[in-house]
């Protein structure tokens, strides 16, 4: 399955362009890069030549897909592993 606006929140991020639109510390916001490495609660964003962890809680990001479309997405939608969050979409897709 593909990468659509509709169905992010269900795949894997690692790879993504993300930005820090909106967060509980005021710091992260304006952070732009690409995602190498997430966990339960946290993206790995890389900057430059440095590597930010930026919790998923509290913060609102947009992820640019290679087709060039912007989502915006909830920090609290993208909770848990991309397998956990899979688990959760059963129900809601066709496979």
């Amino acid at each position: 399955m593909r990468r659509t606006a509709g169905n992010l929140m269900y795949h894997e991020l690692i790879g993504l362009e993300v930005e820090v639109t909106a967060h509980s510390d005021p710091g992260l916001v304006g952070v732009k890069g690409v995602v190498v490495w997430e966990t339960r609660k946290m993206l790995f964003i890389k900057v430059r030549d440095r590597v930010l962890k930026v919790p998923k809680l509290y913060a609102t990001f947009r992820f640019f897909l290679p087709s060039g479309i912007a989502v915006e997405l909830d920090g609290s939608s993208i909770l848990g592993r991309p397998d956990e969050r899979l688990k959760r979409a059963r129900g809601r897709f066709r496979w």
